[in-house]
C-alpha cells in the first residue's frame, strides 16, 4: 500500500480526481447497505472529513466489520468526483487497513452529540472531536500569528523563567515548588521551614508572569516578547478561570502609554485578522454549532478603531447606568476593580465597540504602574472586548527610581527580591511600556467557546490535574 504517498485529507478535498491516492485517518462514521459502505474518514488536517466508497464484494466482510467509529484506517484508492452533495470529490477505495480497531461499545466518543462538560472528563479523547480538533487547529494559527507579527516588528522572544522567587503581581497565590521531605520538613530555630535546606536554597514558586524579567530584557535589546506557561494558584471555579495558562508579555523600551496602546490595538487586530483569513473552515463549524454571531463579532472588532476612556468617566457611564435602572451583581464606585459585567457593558451596550480602560486608581493596581501626576492614579490600560471583558491589561512602567522605592515601601513590599529589578531604574533607566495578553482569553474570543477550559488541551483547575 505504501507505494503512493499518502496525502493529507485537506488537500485531498483540493485535489483534482483522477489520480490515485492513499489517505490516513480515523473513521468518523459509517453507514451504507449491503452493496456499499460510506466511511467518513478524518486525519486532523481539516475540519471536513473525506468519503471512502467501498463495494462490500471488493472487501472482506471481518475487515469492513472492523471499520467503526474511532478506528484508524490506511486506505488507498482513486480520488473521484463525488456524486453526493457536500464534497467535490471522494475515493473508491481499492484497498483498506485498519491500522488500529475500536471497540464502539468501549469507544467514549459516540456518534451522538456529547456535552462540553462530559469531554472535559474524557480530556485525553475529546481531542478527536470536530469541535477540539477546531480549537486546536486556531490554537495553532494564533501562536504561529502572534510569533509572525513581533517577528516583523523585530522584537525578540525572551525565555523567561517558569521558576521563581518574585511574586510579579504582589497578589500571592503561587505553587511553590520544593524538593524538601514533606513528611520531614526542616525548620530553622525560628521554627519556620529551612529553605536553605531546599534545591534553590531559597522559597520558590511557579511564576504568575514574566514581566519582571521582561523589563530586564527590553533595557538590553529594546523590544522583547515572551510566550509561554503562567500558573495562578487561585481557588477559582470560573468560566474564565485557569491554573496554568498561556501569557504573551510585550516589553518596550522607549515606549509610553500612547505608544503601547497603538500596539495593543494593533496586535489584536492582526491576530483576529488571522484567524477570519486562515481558519475560516473552522470558524463556520464552531459559528453554526456554538455561537452563531462569532464570525461577525471578529469581523466587527478589526474595522473599527477602539474606544479611548479614562476609568474615572467609565465609572460616571456606569453609575449613570445603575441610575437609569440597570442592575449589577457587584456595586460600582470610584476606586472600585472594574468587575466583567461592567467591562462587558461599556463594550457591549454602552460604546459597542472595543474600549481601551486608562488611568487607574493606583491603590488597585500593581506596584509597578507609572504614577500620574495627580497622584491618585496610574497610567494603566485595559483592553476591554465583547463577551470576553478583559483581554489585555498593561501599564507604562514607573522609570523613576524614587517613585518605585516608595511605592514598594508604601505597600510593605519585600524588597530582598527585588533588588534585581529596582537596578534597572538605577543604571540606565528609560520610558518603558508593556502589556499581557492572555492567550485563552483571546481563544475564547476567537472560537466563540464560553468555558476557558474547552480552549486548552488539557485544563488544570481546582482539584483536576489529570491527563
Amino acid at each position: 500500500m505504501e507505494t503512493v504517498k499518502r496525502t493529507k485529507i485537506k488537500a485531498l478535498l483540493a485535489s483534482e480526481p483522477g489520480v490515485e491516492v492513499l489517505a490516513k485517518g480515523w473513521v468518523r462514521t459509517k453507514r451504507g447497505n449491503k452493496q456499499v459502505k460510506f466511511i467518513a474518514l478524518n486525519d486532523g488536517s481539516t475540519i471536513n472529513n473525506i468519503q471512502i466508497v467501498a463495494n462490500t464484494e471488493n472487501f472482506d466482510e471481518e475487515l469492513l466489520k472492523r471499520v467503526t467509529t474511532g478506528a484508524s484506517l490506511a486506505v488507498k484508492g482513486q480520488l473521484v468526483a463525488s456524486v453526493g452533495s457536500g464534497q467535490a470529490v471522494e475515493i473508491q477505495a481499492t484497498e483498506i487497513e485498519v491500522l488500529g480497531d475500536c471497540d464502539p461499545m468501549r469507544f467514549p466518543l459516540q456518534k451522538k452529540d456529547t456535552t462540553l462538560e462530559y469531554l472535559r472528563s474524557v480530556a485525553h479523547m475529546r481531542l478527536r472531536t470536530n469541535t477540539f480538533g477546531a480549537v486546536l487547529r486556531i490554537r495553532n494559527a494564533m501562536a504561529y500569528a502572534i510569533h509572525t507579527f513581533f517577528n516583523q516588528k523585530g522584537f525578540v522572544y525572551l525565555h523567561t523563567p517558569l521558576i521563581t522567587e518574585s511574586d510579579a503581581e504582589g497578589a500571592g497565590d503561587m505553587f511553590q515548588v520544593t524538593t524538601l521531605d514533606l513528611k520531614n520538613i526542616p525548620l530553622d530555630k525560628k521554627g519556620n521551614v529551612d529553605f536553605s535546606k531546599d534545591f534553590f536554597g531559597k522559597k520558590t514558586s511557579l511564576t504568575v508572569s514574566g514581566q519582571l524579567e521582561g523589563e530586564l530584557g527590553a533595557t538590553a535589546v529594546g523590544e522583547i516578547y515572551t510566550f509561554g506557561p503562567t500558573f495562578r494558584a487561585e481557588n477559582s471555579n470560573t468560566p474564565r478561570h485557569l491554573a496554568e495558562f498561556w501569557m504573551i508579555e510585550p516589553e518596550m523600551a522607549f515606549y509610553d502609554l500612547k505608544d503601547n496602546m497603538e500596539l495593543a490595538e494593533e496586535f489584536v487586530k492582526y491576530l483576529v485578522k488571522y484567524a477570519l483569513d486562515n481558519c475560516m473552515d473552522d470558524l463556520k463549524f464552531l459559528n453554526d454549532k456554538y455561537d452563531d454571531g462569532l464570525i461577525e463579532r471578529m469581523q466587527g472588532v478589526i474595522g473599527i478603531p477602539f474606544q479611548h476612556v479614562t476609568y474615572t468617566q467609565a465609572v460616571e457611564i456606569l453609575e449613570n447606568a445603575v441610575a437609569n435602572g440597570v442592575k449589577f451583581e457587584y456595586p460600582v464606585h470610584w476606586g472600585t476593580d472594574f468587575q466583567s459585567e461592567h467591562e462587558r457593558y461599556l463594550v457591549e451596550k454602552h460604546f459597542q465597540k472595543p474600549v481601551i480602560l486608562t488611568d487607574f486608581p493606583k491603590d488597585i493596581k500593581a506596584f509597578y504602574m507609572k504614577q500620574n501626576e495627580d497622584g491618585r492614579t496610574v497610567r494603566g490600560m485595559d483592553v476591554l472586548f465583547p463577551k470576553i471583558g478583559e483581554i489585555i491589561g498593561g501599564s507604562e512602567r514607573e522609570a523613576s527610581l524614587e517613585k518605585l522605592e516608595a511605592r514598594i515601601e508604601e505597600l510593605g513590599m519585600s524588597r530582598k527580591n527585588l533588588e534585581w529589578y529596582i537596578d534597572t531604574r538605577r543604571y540606565g533607566t528609560v520610558p518603558h511600556s508593556g502589556f499581557g495578553l492572555g492567550f485563552e482569553r483571546l481563544l475564547l474570543f476567537v472560537t466563540g467557546m464560553a468555558n476557558i477550559r474547552d480552549v486548552i488541551p488539557f485544563p488544570r483547575t481546582p482539584k483536576n490535574a489529570e491527563f
